[in-house]
């Protein structure tokens, strides 16, 4: 089914590069203790570039999606455009923040970046959990990286750029063993193409079989194929994906029901209600209230 689609009204949190760095799309930042506190993180924003926090040590709890976080230390913590964050409060914070515009992943360049688990991000993840290992490999890279950032010259874009992919490298290996525990399949990646569609396209199209065009196969063969990788139906992954969606705006924004059920394709505001009783047991009304009820 097919409307007209308005952008949800969650404002956006755009890049900002660092001027005095010398990059001009990639910003890190280090704290030691600092009460880091920038007032619109503590209000309901999507992501307009990438984010990347390493946790050193930090106390307190952040939502991603109406999930919520309490943070560990020695863990990271990574978001993509388009998810939905909010902070309850600033608390000291001891660790790195890393920032990257979807631009830079657009070079030529950094083609192979954009395949990498942490970067499509299928599973909507979030933290990362570090073994001791896995720490002193992060810090070494950071430490680098800092290095290089605050030595602005001719040869600092090369040179971040080699030393974040040696992170999110490392990173999408641990993505991929704590989220999927396997290596990628032909039919595995066929599975990721599928939700890499889902995730451009479930405003407008609630069918497999439309899918299934896109990727050039037919519907039974992607419906056995997701079935088979992933345990559940391919429908199922479409609903699930526009299920998210509207809690992201049921919680996070005051949007009416009817504009969030036009927002997300249904042209019956009363379908959207059957639809979303049916995958979640609540209706988007009842959603709402209670979910709203757990920040108070």
């Amino acid at each position: 089914m097919y409307t007209l689609h308005r952008q949800p009204p969650v404002p956006v949190r755009q890049f900002k590069p660092d001027a005095a760095s010398g990059s001009t799309a990639f910003t890190l930042a280090r704290a030691q203790g600092e009460l880091v506190y920038e007032s619109d993180l503590l209000l309901p924003h999507r992501m307009g570039y990438y984010l990347l926090v390493y946790v050193q040590h930090n106390r307190g709890r952040h939502w991603v999606d109406a999930t919520p976080y309490e943070r560990q230390d020695h863990a990271v913590y990574f978001a993509t455009p388009g998810q939905v964050l909010v902070k309850e409060e600033p608390t000291p914070f001891w660790g790195t923040h890393l920032t990257f515009s979807t631009e830079l992943l657009a070079l030529q360049q950094h083609a192979a970046l954009r395949e990498l688990p942490l970067i499509q991000n299928p599973y909507h993840g979030h933290e990362l959990r570090l073994s001791p290992a896995d720490v002193a490999v992060v810090e070494d890279v950071l430490d680098k990286l800092q290095a290089e950032y605050a030595q602005p010259g001719p040869w600092q874009h090369r040179m971040l750029s080699a030393y974040l992919t040696v992170l999110l490298t490392y990173l999408s290996r641990l993505y991929t063993e704590q989220f999927s525990g396997a290596a990628p399949s032909p039919d595995k990646l066929l599975l990721k193409a599928f939700q890499a569609r889902i995730e451009e396209c479930f405003h407008e199209r609630h069918e497999v079989s439309a899918y299934a065009e896109m990727l050039h196969i037919s519907a039974g063969h992607l419906s056995e194929v997701v079935k088979a990788q992933s345990g559940k139906p391919a429908i199922k992954h479409i609903h699930e994906r526009l299920v998210l969606e509207a809690r992201r705006l049921l919680v996070y924004t005051p949007q009416p029901l009817k504009e969030i059920a036009f927002d997300l394709g249904f042209a019956d505001a009363s379908y959207f209600n059957r639809f979303f009783k049916r995958e979640t047991g609540s209706t988007p009304a009842e959603y709402r209230s209670r979910s709203r009820e757990m920040y108070q």
